[in-house]
C-alpha cells in the first residue's frame, strides 16, 4: 500500500485550479463529494455551495457531481505518473474525521480525477479484486469500532491507519472474494464515470441502479460477513452496534 495525501494541495496548488469545466480538464474532488461506497455523496451548487445530492439523482447513471474547482489532466497525469499508478479510477478516505460522526472510516473508489488533499489516496498494485477487498475492509463496520477506539483527534492520518487490522491480501480465499467482490462492485458502480472500475472487476455490463435499500442490505451483508472474519461471536458484533 502507497499512500498519498492527495494529488493537490487545496491552499498552495490553488493557481492550478479552474472555476468552470473545459476542454484538458478533471474535476477536482474533495472529500465532502465522496462517502462510503458513494462517489456521488455531495454537489456544489452555481453559488458555490454544496449539498448533498438526492437520490433521485443518484437514480441517473449519467449524473456526475459538480465539484468547485477543475484541473488540468495534464497536471494529474504528471503526479500519478510519479507515483507508478496507471488504473483509470483512485481509492481514497476523509482525512476529516471524528468520534462522533456515523462512520469514523469513510472510503470510496471515485474515477480518475484531481484530488484534494483532504482526500488522501491509497495506491496497491494488487489486482482490483483485492482492492475492492480492501475497499470492503475500511468501510467495515468492525474496523470503524477499532477507528473509534483509536482516533483522538479530527484527522484520519496515515499513523492511525498503520494500526488499524487491515487483513492481508493472502487472507482472502476465493470464496470470499466471490462473495466480497460482486457486493463492492453494485455498491460502487452506479454511474458511467466508473466504467473502468468496473471493467477491471470484470464487469461489461451497464451501471448498477441506485437502490437504498437494496444497498442497506449490501452493507449488512458485508459487514456481517467481515465480522466473521474478524471471528467476532453474534454477542460481540452486538455490542459494536448497540453498545448499551
Amino acid at each position: 500500500i502507497r499512500f498519498s495525501q492527495g494529488l493537490f494541495n487545496m491552499t498552495g496548488g490553488s493557481h492550478l485550479f479552474e472555476n468552470a469545466p473545459g476542454d484538458g480538464l478533471l474535476p477536482l474532488y474533495e472529500a465532502k463529494l465522496m462517502h462510503q461506497f458513494d462517489h456521488r455523496w455531495a454537489t456544489y451548487t452555481a453559488d458555490g455551495e454544496s449539498r448533498d445530492v438526492a437520490d433521485a439523482e443518484k437514480a441517473d447513471a449519467d449524473f456526475v457531481p459538480t465539484p468547485r474547482y477543475w484541473v488540468a489532466e495534464s497536471e494529474v497525469a504528471e503526479r500519478l505518473a510519479d507515483k507508478g499508478w496507471q488504473r483509470q479510477w483512485l481509492m481514497g478516505w476523509r482525512d476529516i474525521t471524528g468520534v462522533e460522526k456515523i462512520r469514523t472510516t469513510i472510503a470510496s473508489v471515485i474515477p480518475l480525477s484531481g484530488a484534494g488533499n483532504t482526500l488522501p489516496l491509497f495506491m496497491s498494485n494488487q489486482p482490483p479484486e483485492l482492492a475492492a477487498a480492501l475497499l470492503a475492509n475500511f468501510n467495515s463496520l468492525a474496523l470503524d469500532y477499532v477507528a473509534r477506539v483509536k482516533v483522538g483527534g479530527t484527522h484520519l492520518t496515515y499513523n492511525y491507519l498503520k494500526q488499524f487490522p487491515f487483513f492481508s491480501p493472502d487472507r482472502y480465499t476465493e470464496s470470499d472474494l466471490s462473495f466480497i467482490v460482486p457486493r463492492v462492485l453494485e455498491l460502487t458502480y452506479t454511474a458511467h464515470d466508473l466504467k473502468s472500475w468496473a471493467q477491471d472487476l470484470g464487469c461489461d455490463g451497464e451501471p448498477f441502479t441506485f437502490d437504498p435499500e437494496r444497498r442497506a442490505a449490501l452493507r449488512s451483508e458485508l459487514d456481517a460477513y467481515y465480522a466473521r472474519l474478524y471471528g467476532l461471536t453474534r454477542d460481540e458484533l452486538r455490542y459494536i452496534l448497540d453498545p448499551a
